[in-house]
């Protein structure tokens, strides 16, 4: 089909009819739909341009406002020709019902997304004659595929480019609220403290980030935050990963389910023993139905990785009847160059990852999906817990939504909370939508190494409190302490009434 069969003239003429007919209850109707570009024909491009200018000052249609708007925005010329005028005249006359209006607006909406197809489909052959065979397979198809998909994503979300009233719609949000409860706004990683100090689990529209030093253990917070959202949420789960091979990433979760050593996994040895034989069993099985996606992106370009992230939520996550992307979780694991060749003369590693984060960040806005991604420490991050102990680039803590670092404890500080509280701690230092934790204070973590598993214990001040509590037989707390004394001074008040009434 050529372009020029890819328009209606009749349902033009009807969408611009009814506007002139019914006013501001069909302009309303049809202004979040169509807009000037969606009529093909010029002078109906125009004549729409006119229609909302009127409706900017008045709620009243008729051909001397319309002319009047062609004049302010520079279109006079264009009605001093006879069949012009006679063609307004037309559309204005035209009869049709306010119901019909927007079905016809539809149909032209169509047709327009048909034509940005087809020129997208233009772009997309000159782009892949310039291929030269260097470039990888998923590089080729996201030549084809990414332009395809943008205008999918575009036409299916609502409009939300226009800007509302604040208060609109207020009480309907309200009532969404009560009728929907929920004790989280995001997505839980299966740790409750961490989710409290961010903010209520990874939301839509962010990326969350962890910074820990080399062998620390981000591929095992990584895996245990994808096992508990993909396994015991049911939410599908889109594994990233820059190190480690698929066979790796099966051991530690069939490990992690199983209870067994992640060497009895890999050497096979776990079948020598029915009973751990059984159990692995049943964990492969368990693992097969989740809803968990990996791929390696070792040596990938991140315009790569940004089309696979892009195909994997509409081939495996899709959209709800509101055009609204399902629940999902991506885990990035980790944010760094994939190759030298990302460096030049004009751009050096710091602003390659700034400019990641910054496509991460906005991929995630765009989708309204939540992303977990996890970042180098430098050296600094051995001793200091702030921000400026990340690798690349400042860019990276502004545009994430909180930072956390993933730590070893220090010697002191294992035998200060003592050796039942946790061999790590994670440090939620910035959190846009949480109150994080207090000055010196985080929140225990113990892996076990042998079985990949990571368990969140007390934050450092409740294990302090608690130790307190056990010390002095009671909580110094102000508060606490106040009420404390209060009832005391009541019991014996009460006791000496007693005293005094056996003695009358």
């Amino acid at each position: 089909m050529s372009q020029s069969m890819l328009h209606n003239p009749a349902a033009e003429r009807a969408v611009l009819s009814g506007i002139c007919s019914h006013g501001i209850d069909a302009f309303v109707d049809v202004d979040g739909i169509v807009e000037s570009d969606s009529f093909v024909i010029e002078e109906n491009q125009i004549i729409y341009k006119c229609l909302k200018k009127v409706f900017e000052e008045s709620s009243v249609i008729d051909i001397s406002s319309v002319l009047a708007a062609a004049n302010d925005l520079g279109f006079g010329e264009n009605f001093k020709d006879k069949e012009a005028v006679e063609h307004l005249r037309g559309v204005y006359n035209f009869p049709i019902e306010l119901e019909n209006v927007r079905n016809h607006a539809v149909k032209i909406r169509k047709l327009q997304l048909a034509r940005d197809i087809q020129r997208q489909v233009k772009i997309v052959h000159a782009n892949i004659s310039d291929i030269t065979g260097d470039e990888s397979v998923n590089e080729i198809i996201s030549i084809a595929e990414a332009p395809i998909m943008e205008l999918s994503h575009a036409f299916n979300r609502s409009d939300d480019d226009k800007p509302n009233k604040i208060g609109s719609e207020i009480e309907e949000y309200i009532a969404h609220l009560e009728e929907n409860p929920t004790e989280m706004v995001g997505i839980s990683s299966g740790y409750a403290r961490y989710d409290e100090a961010i903010g209520g689990g990874f939301r839509r529209k962010c990326v969350d980030l962890v910074a820990a030093r080399p062998k620390v253990g981000k591929s095992v917070f990584a895996e245990n935050v994808a096992l508990h959202v993909s396994g015991k949420l049911k939410i599908p789960v889109l594994m990233l990963d820059t190190e480690m091979s698929k066979e790796d990433h099966l051991n530690r979760i069939l490990a992690n389910l199983s209870d067994t050593s992640i060497n009895d996994i890999s050497t096979g040895s776990f079948a020598e023993n029915d009973c751990v034989r059984s159990k692995v069993k049943e964990a492969a099985s368990e693992v097969q139905d989740i809803p968990y996606d990996y791929i390696s992106i070792a040596g990938r370009s991140f315009e790569e990785t940004l089309s696979i992230m892009r195909r994997w939520i509409f081939q495996k996550v899709g959209f709800d009847k509101n055009g609204r992307v399902n629940d999902c979780l991506i885990v990035y694991d980790y944010l760094k160059l994939m190759s030298s060749g990302q460096i030049s003369d004009s751009l050096r590693e710091f602003q390659v990852l700034g400019f990641q984060m910054t496509s991460l960040h906005n991929f995630c806005v765009q989708y309204d999906c939540p992303c977990l991604s996890f970042v180098q420490l430098n050296r600094d991050g051995i001793t200091r817990e702030t921000t400026d102990v990340v690798s690349g680039s400042d860019r990276l803590i502004w545009l994430c939504t909180s930072f956390s670092i993933f730590k070893n404890k220090s010697i002191e500080e294992v035998a200060e909370d003592g050796d039942d509280n946790g061999n790590k701690k994670l440090v939620p230092i910035i959190c846009r939508h949480g109150p994080a934790l207090s000055d010196t204070d985080y929140i225990n973590m113990t892996m076990y190494g042998e079985q990949a598993k990571l368990i969140e214990g007390k934050t450092r001040n409740e294990v302090k409190l608690k130790t307190k509590e056990k010390d002095e037989g009671f909580i110094v707390n102000d508060d606490i302490e106040s009420q404390a004394e209060e009832d005391t001074d009541q019991s014996l008040e009460r006791l000496s009434e007693i005293i005094d009434e056996g003695k009358k």
